[in-house]
């Protein structure tokens, strides 16, 4: 008897351990990011010559919409240049894009990935840019967000992700969508700046010195999570990535359930994958060449998703509450359930604390069941290009 309860009790310390150190993770990052204010840099002097890539596949409706918008940036018309990938478009869409005053670069692939999009799209740039920026095809970009990747590319940024934040919120799970988004835009982003380290990269709107962009591509060719990859290689290299806080850039968020599972085991496949790939690495980056901006981006592909921490941390405490004497206090348990929360709702913007929060909130039970069981239906997701379909109605 005394060894079943040795061994749940270094179970249990394990996981405290764990979900500890990610709930005080959470909340320095977090607190930190709400009361440090990293400055923007100056306005720059001169305009940098940008290649934007809009990465489209199917859905020609939306790409359409997206291109018009694209082409309003308020930005010198000679230090731009619109590059869309057309991954399996109607004959009619392309000539429509081809009408536009942008490049069309038209692919068919058997199993389609935006590793192999913006591949294609690198080979048929010819010119000399300044740096790359990759849009997604719902992206919609507010008219001064180059201005402001120009101005961090100028201060001697080599790598700048921008703000990605939503343009819908008609449905519980797409309030929480956004919310989730903003979470990690304060977390993951803002707060690692205030210790100088990487912004984490998303899969748009972020911005590369066009060499650098074109280095960094040839060495990933990933199925999914080709952007956590990016920032895997990058800091690798000890390049930092910049967060543009005001460089604002309209992502479409998931409004429909079945949808946003798919999305997430997508992510969460590709995370654990570079997790395996990548992670025997940090040790050694950190600690022979003392990178831990490296070491904390390989701990990120090693965490949990945020809705399954809202609900596991009340549950282990509760398991502490029944089971004295087995593992760490309750006490424990509860000030790193405290920790977790408060750092969760630091970084909720306020904006959405209004009369739709609560039916979001009744929808997150739901969802925490759905993420708990997709990480027993991780096999293969990795494997196979998983599209999210977009509204049309929200361009």
């Amino acid at each position: 008897m005394d060894f079943i309860k040795l061994i749940f009790s270094v179970i249990f310390s394990i996981v405290f351990i764990y979900m500890a150190i990610y709930s005080l993770y959470l909340f320095v990052f977090s607190v930190v990011g709400r009361f440090i204010i990293v400055k923007a840099p100056p306005v720059a002097a001169s305009f940098s010559k940008f290649v934007i890539y809009i990465c489209a596949y199917k859905e020609d409706e939306i790409v359409l919409n997206s291109a018009a918008h694209a082409l309003t940036i308020d930005y010198p018309k000679d230090k731009f240049h619109f590059c869309v990938i057309a991954d399996s478009m109607k004959p009619d869409t392309i000539d429509k894009l081809k009408a536009m005053p942008l490049q069309v670069v038209e692919v068919v692939f058997e199993s389609s990935t935006k590793s192999k999009a913006l591949h294609a799209a690198i080979a048929a740039t010819h010119q000399d840019f300044d740096a790359a920026v990759v849009f997604d095809i719902d992206n919609i970009a507010a008219p001064d967000y180059l201005r402001h990747i120009n101005n961090y590319l100028h201060a001697g940024n080599r790598v700048i992700q921008g703000h990605r934040v939503a343009k819908n919120t008609e449905t519980p799970v797409a309030i929480l969508d956004a919310i989730s988004e903003e979470v990690n835009n304060h977390i993951f982003r803002k707060g690692q700046r205030v210790f100088n380290l990487s912004a984490a990269i998303i899969g748009s709107g972020m911005a590369l010195e066009y060499k650098l962009f074109k280095d960094t591509m040839a060495q990933i060719d990933a199925v999914g999570g080709f952007d956590k990859e990016m920032g895997l290689v990058l800091t690798r290299q000890k390049i930092h990535v910049a967060y543009a806080d005001a460089a604002l850039v309209y992502d479409e968020k998931v409004s429909n359930p079945e949808v946003f599972k798919k999305q997430r085991r997508r992510w969460l496949s590709a995370q654990f994958n570079l997790l395996k790939t990548y992670g025997s690495t940090g040790f050694t980056e950190l600690f022979k060449n003392g990178n831990f901006d490296y070491f904390n981006e390989i701990y990120q592909t090693a965490i949990l998703p945020r809705i399954l921490m809202l609900g596991l941390m009340p549950f282990m405490l509760l398991i502490a509450l029944l089971t004295p004497g087995i593992g760490p206090s309750w006490q424990m348990w509860l000030t790193a359930t405290i920790l977790c929360y408060i750092g969760i709702l630091i970084a909720v913007p306020a904006q959405f604390f209004n009369g739709k929060l609560l039916g979001a909130v009744l929808k997150i039970p739901l969802i925490f069941f759905s993420m708990l069981a997709l990480l027993f239906k991780l096999k293969g997701a990795n494997k196979k290009f998983i599209h999210t379909p977009h509204n049309p109605n929200t361009n």
